[in-house]
């Protein structure tokens, strides 16, 4: 079998063997300055980002870039949280909250639009919004940026979310902080051993 991929023929197995290599490669980034993808390059990972497994077709997925003065908005979100979880806030507190959202050049919030369906749960609908943040980390990657998924209690707090602009039937599934990595060492990460967590079963 073989594949068209930017005007080159592959085989399935090579094709095969380049995915595994993003995969493999992929990891967190925490350090982002800019430059962030543009707007071409962010549709490009939205058709991407689409793929993920969606039962009934039901397409979930909504973004919300938040970049240039569109990050003050989002501090202000973060600011207000921090003073209602806590009116007697220090004030290293609330700086903390103000520089989180600048930790990145972009801030791109997942968010799953939930339908009421006969034959597909809520679970499901968040569960492949989740898959599109990973298509989103691995698109990022393979593009030369990076991506951190964060939460944190503001990402499931109903106020926080209706400042965002989240509709009622919405959730937010993270925070995806978008940037170029000041550091592209790759951290070895240690798998539970295979034995351990994968069962054959043949009978």
């Amino acid at each position: 079998m073989q594949f068209e991929i930017a005007g080159i023929n592959k085989s399935f197995k090579e094709s095969f063997m380049d995915m595994l290599g993003v995969l493999s490669a992929r990891y967190s980034s925490p350090l982002l300055e800019a430059p962030a993808p543009s707007a071409e390059e962010l549709e490009n990972i939205y058709e991407a980002m689409m793929r993920a497994p969606d039962h009934a077709r039901l397409r979930p997925l909504r973004l919300q870039v938040w970049q240039g003065e569109g990050l003050n908005r989002l501090v202000q979100v973060f600011v207000d949280y921090t003073l209602r979880k806590d009116s007697q806030s220090t004030p290293e507190a609330i700086e903390r909250a103000r520089g989180r959202p600048l930790r990145a050049p972009m801030v791109i919030s997942v968010i799953a639009r939930i339908e009421e369906h006969p034959k597909v749960p809520e679970i499901e609908q968040v569960i492949s919004v989740g898959c599109s943040a990973y298509a989103m980390l691995l698109s990022l990657d393979s593009m030369g940026y990076g991506g951190m998924w964060r939460t944190g209690d503001i990402a499931y707090d109903p106020q926080a979310l209706k400042d965002m602009g989240l509709a009622e039937n919405e959730k937010l599934v993270g925070f995806v902080y978008v940037g170029t990595p000041l550091d592209r060492q790759i951290k070895p990460v240690e798998a539970p051993i295979f034995q351990d967590r994968v069962q054959f079963i043949t009978e």
